[in-house]
């Protein structure tokens, strides 16, 4: 028996076996301390932009507060400037003049011209054909480009997305006459983070996301196609129940996450991390995003017109949801192509570029109490 515990055939499995637990302990030992000190939670950077994004809210706000007619903003403002926009960037004026049209919605096309003019700053002719318009004169310019204005919209996982959210249409639409929550704006922080994962896993891009045109899932420390942590979910799911909770929206969306298994911790992670489903994906985000629109609310500081602020407080969760005055836009930054982007402004730009607007359309609200029971 000595003799055998001295062989290669005991001493070879054995601490292989040995060395195998020993990782798989270290793992998710590690993984513990990633999630109960917080060292997997987003801190988020500021984006370079915040204070123009504030700009344009105001701005904004303030015209159609002084009542101005609809003709005036079509004749005036909205047709003219979209189409000098077609100069420079027909596919996005195309996208917009089709929002137009199928909204009606004046305010929001304006701050779709102005995500644009956001990405044209130093476009010196375009600005100066802006400027020019308002002094009623008129100036030629020949610089033309193919493609988007937003240029991470220019990429090859961008045509991949589409495709692929487009498959989850019913089930986004779903969810938000669930939750009162508009799609597209529950489509705005889905973007954020499926541009990431296509960008961080090139080669799972490469060998089946891409050619199956399919989201991609995650599946560690942020689960499902919006990345939702655990941790955040089970604060979405007590904040539903909690009554006194600042973020509490009433009777009638409290049971929207119950669990029908009686481990409600392995339910979580399988139906947030369902390959084929992802419902609950974004139904977590949906509520989150309600919940952050709700506290905010409460203390007098209303960012239900803001995707790109709604989008960075559901990229950096709880913790950093601090009502103020002047809430600045940030979250991740997302390298595409070797330049920066912020989760927020990714959200913003979809949000007010027109692509998908066929499928996802702006509603005459983003949030909505008169839900399906």
């Amino acid at each position: 028996m000595k003799r055998f515990f001295k062989s290669k055939w005991f001493k070879i499995p054995f601490f292989t076996g040995y060395t195998i637990f020993a990782l798989a302990g270290v793992f998710y030992v590690g993984t513990f301390l990633a999630i109960k000190f917080k060292w997997t939670n987003e801190s988020g950077a500021v984006d370079t932009n915040t204070r123009y994004f504030q700009e344009i809210r105001n701005k904004y706000n303030q015209s159609f507060k002084k009542n101005i007619t609809k003709e005036q903003v079509m004749h005036h403002e909205a047709l003219h400037r979209i189409l000098i926009l077609n100069k420079y960037y027909p596919k996005n004026a195309n996208f917009i003049l089709n929002a137009y049209l199928k909204s009606k919605n004046e305010n929001e096309v304006l701050r779709m011209l102005g995500a644009v003019d956001m990405y044209m700053k130093e476009n010196k002719s375009y600005m100066a054909e802006i400027k020019a318009y308002q002094k009623n004169k008129h100036q030629k310019h020949l610089h033309k480009k193919n493609g988007s204005v937003f240029d991470w919209m220019n990429i090859n996982e961008w045509m991949v997305f589409k495709t692929a959210v487009a498959k989850d249409r019913k089930i986004i639409d779903s969810v938000s006459n669930l939750t009162g929550v508009e799609s597209r704006l529950i489509v705005s922080c889905l973007v954020g983070e499926q541009i990431r994962l296509f960008n961080s896993s090139r080669e799972a891009f490469k060998k089946w996301i891409g050619p199956l045109k399919i989201l991609s899932v995650e599946s560690q420390f942020s689960f499902g196609v919006t990345g939702i942590k655990e941790l955040t979910a089970i604060q979405i799911e007590e904040h539903l129940k909690d009554s006194t909770s600042k973020y509490y929206l009433g009777k009638e969306y409290e049971h929207l996450l119950d669990f029908k298994t009686n481990n409600p911790t392995s339910e979580r992670i399988n139906r947030l991390t369902d390959f084929k489903k992802h419902f609950y994906s974004y139904m977590y985000a949906a509520i989150f995003l309600k919940q952050m629109k709700v506290q905010w609310e409460k203390a007098g500081y209303p960012i239900e017109d803001r995707p790109e602020i709604l989008a960075t407080l559901f990229n950096v969760g709880y913790p950093q949801s601090i009502p103020k005055k002047n809430p600045q836009v940030g979250g991740s930054t997302i390298k595409i192509d070797e330049k920066p982007h912020s989760f927020g402004s990714i959200a913003y730009e979809f949000y007010y570029s027109g692509e998908l607007f066929e499928i996802f359309p702006f509603k005459p609200k983003k949030f909505d109490w008169n839900v399906a029971s």
